[in-house]
């Protein structure tokens, strides 16, 4: 998957969470908790969404590096790893 590919799916996973969000408006820098005020059981669904929709096994030691869009098209354009 690329950058480009990555962040779509990203963005595309948080909008099924926080439908009204305006995501053009996404930092890429900015933890998708302030900028969308994302609760803990929401930050959760995000990520059960991602490794869906991605087919990418999202482990906990993983979750920290996804609290940004920058470090989910990371891990995303890495393959997970």
């Amino acid at each position: 998957m690329n950058r480009t590919e990555a962040a779509d799916v990203v963005k595309e996973s948080l909008a099924r969470i926080v439908p009204d969000a305006d995501l053009t408006a996404l930092s890429p820098e900015e933890p998708f908790r302030e900028a969308l005020e994302l609760d803990s059981l929401d930050f959760l669904r995000f990520i059960e969404t991602l490794g869906e929709r991605t087919g990418v096994r999202i482990d906990d030691e993983d979750t920290p590096r996804l609290t940004t869009l920058s470090g989910c098209v990371g891990f995303l354009s890495s393959g997970g790893a």
